[in-house]
């Protein structure tokens, strides 16, 4: 890997950072490009060819990881913890859930809370994948 390879991907690092500290922010292509110092439509196709997703999906998967933490810790309804999370509609929220998640917040909230292993593991196996399979019941 070349130094100009390199420096790209700092680059698109610098954004996804900006994406995992700012989720619940309103965040836009647009935005995320200049962070990156590329064009949006560079930015699109370089964030997929490196991290296997488009920036849209990453950043929803990112708000899901984060609201399924406070459907099992917390006892805040599904609407203010959509909200949160950096959705703005209910029903966007919910289809997107179960998108990558596999069951709507309801039915994964009914879970219970999260069990006492070592954080680490339970990061691991709560975190959606983002090839759309949801983790094991």
């Amino acid at each position: 890997m070349g130094p100009a390879t390199e420096d790209a991907n700092r680059r698109l690092l610098r954004a996804r950072d900006a994406m995992d500290r700012r989720f619940a922010e309103p965040l836009d292509v647009p935005a995320l490009a200049r962070i990156a110092l590329v064009s949006e439509a560079h930015f699109i196709r370089s964030f997929r060819a490196v991290f296997g997703e488009t920036p849209h999906r990453y950043l929803q998967r990112r708000r899901v990881e984060r609201a399924m933490f406070l459907l099992r810790t917390t006892d805040r309804s599904v609407t203010d913890i959509c909200m949160d999370v950096g959705f703005t509609s209910l029903g966007t929220f919910s289809r997107v859930f179960r998108d990558i998640v596999g069951e709507p917040p309801s039915a994964y909230r009914r879970r219970g809370p999260i069990g006492p292993v070592p954080s680490c593991f339970a990061r691991a196996w709560l975190r959606p994948s983002s090839f759309g399979e949801a983790p094991p019941p």
